[in-house]
């Protein structure tokens, strides 16, 4: 049985490989769904000797099914934003203590110690609504910063921009927003920060025309005055999180993999640096399936690192459907 120490304490590449197979066998026999999708490709335990051999489930399956390995209850559900009347994935968490032991020790590897931060988010979509993943998990990172400028924004831009120019130069700041969110406060006010960080979710939930990564950054390097401009990588069917430093390349945790697929044939991984469908493991995702087939195109480098190009239109495991927002 694998546990949540295996997995957080993964360290090179032989452990991943050992560590995944064993949670995809897991997966297999405690998942009625994966387990179903599995035989349907014909790819039980017995023929899939490699990481490169497992079965990635599509993300829709997290909109229409309930993808929960074992039989114990969720203790917290998370659900996707979406357009009103669409169908929304439902992550059913059955140890919400995965996530946060996730996030935790990714923040700390990335940036350090959460004290030394002043956590600001402005994430008005995800608050509106209830069963954000991304909300939970900067509620707690404003929580451990123990920082009495740490906090939520919704629409309170004067607030948000007050709270930035006035604050202690010598305090380090972590801005975390909705990209829409932050694109609306640099036309409301410019900036010069110093000591911050600024971390876009990425998304514009209808509300802009999307923009490419190159020019939304650029956006925001100006209006902020800051020079790079940070991302994080996350949905809701996840428990882990990839972060980009600037470049637009993102990083991932040791216990998290990110491969691509071929687009005309989604059952057939592709080499490096060859634009794809997103698959990720995610073996934080030990209680429903930590093999995800997502509606992401990018590309991954040698380093293992990726970048993420566009989405899928209306994909599904057979589709080629492609459009590069």
């Amino acid at each position: 049985m694998v546990t949540a120490e295996d997995i957080f304490q993964i360290s090179g590449k032989k452990q991943f490989e050992k560590i995944a197979l064993k949670v995809f066998r897991h997966q297999y026999e405690a998942n009625a769904v994966y387990r179903e999708y599995c035989n349907y490709l014909a790819k039980p335990p017995a023929v899939v000797k490699s990481v490169s051999q497992i079965p990635f489930l599509p993300i829709s399956f997290f909109k229409s099914h309930s993808i929960v390995t074992g039989d114990k209850a969720a203790e917290i559900v998370f659900t996707s934003s979406g357009t009103t009347g669409a169908q929304t994935s439902r992550h059913e968490v059955a140890d919400v203590s995965l996530y946060e032991q996730s996030f935790r020790q990714t923040f700390s590897a990335f940036y350090g110690d959460i004290s030394n931060y002043a956590i600001l988010a402005l994430l008005p979509s995800y608050l509106e609504r209830g069963g954000s993943s991304l909300v939970y998990m900067a509620s707690d990172l404003i929580e451990k910063s123990k920082n009495p400028h740490s906090g939520f924004y919704l629409n309170e831009l004067n607030a948000l921009a007050n709270k930035l120019e006035n604050i202690d130069s010598a305090q380090n700041i972590l801005l975390i927003g909705v990209s829409y969110a932050l694109l609306d406060l640099v036309e409301h006010r410019r900036f010069n920060l110093q000591n911050a960080i600024v971390m876009e979710t990425g998304g514009m939930k209808g509300r802009r025309r999307e923009l490419v990564r190159e020019e939304l950054h650029a956006i925001l390097q100006n209006g902020f005055g800051t020079p790079t401009i940070h991302s994080e990588y996350g949905m809701t069917e996840l428990l882990s999180q990839a972060y980009s430093t600037g470049n637009g390349r993102f990083h991932t945790p040791p216990w998290m993999k990110v491969l691509t697929r071929d687009p005309e044939d989604p059952l057939t991984l592709n080499g490096p640096e060859k634009n794809g469908g997103l698959n990720i493991i995610d073996l934080a995702n030990l209680n429903s399936c930590a093999f995800i087939a997502t509606q992401d195109l990018g590309k991954v480098y040698p380093d293992e690192s990726f970048e993420v190009l566009g989405r899928f239109d209306h994909a599904d495991i057979r589709g080629c459907n492609l459009m590069v927002l």
